[in-house]
């Protein structure tokens, strides 16, 4: 029996299904890298280098996961328990003002999209 050369497709498809795995976004442990492509972005816009490495964006996807996972887990005990609302994490932030800031901002910004699709449906079911 020959032993396998470097040049045999033996270890190609060996290579093929890592790199594949690792364009798809997972990691050694398994885990799917969900915000790969926006932290990257973020790291680009906050003055990191184009192409950041590897291993800061997984720990920087670690650290949002982890702060996620927590602040869910807090508005899970906070107000009705086991369910997460909007309220509870208004809740969560009330006394960091830039996190509240922020969700304020963005439940406004949702509010008007919400109003500007709907003008746009009345105004494209008027038109038929």
């Amino acid at each position: 029996m020959a032993t396998p050369t470097p040049d045999t497709p033996e270890n190609y498809d060996q290579f093929d299904e890592e790199e594949s795995e690792q364009q798809l976004g997972a990691t050694a442990s398994g885990r799917k890298r969900l915000f790969s492509k926006e932290l990257r972005c973020m790291m680009y816009g906050f003055g990191d280098d184009q192409n950041p490495y590897t291993e800061s964006v997984d720990f920087l996807e670690d650290l949002v996961m982890e702060f996620i996972t927590e602040t869910t887990h807090r508005a899970m005990e906070v107000g009705r328990t086991g369910r997460v609302q909007v309220e509870d994490i208004i809740f969560l932030v009330r006394k960091d003002p830039r996190k509240y800031a922020r969700v304020k901002d963005l439940l406004t910004m949702n509010e008007e999209l919400k109003k500007a699709r709907k003008a746009f449906d009345e105004v494209k079911y008027v038109g038929k």
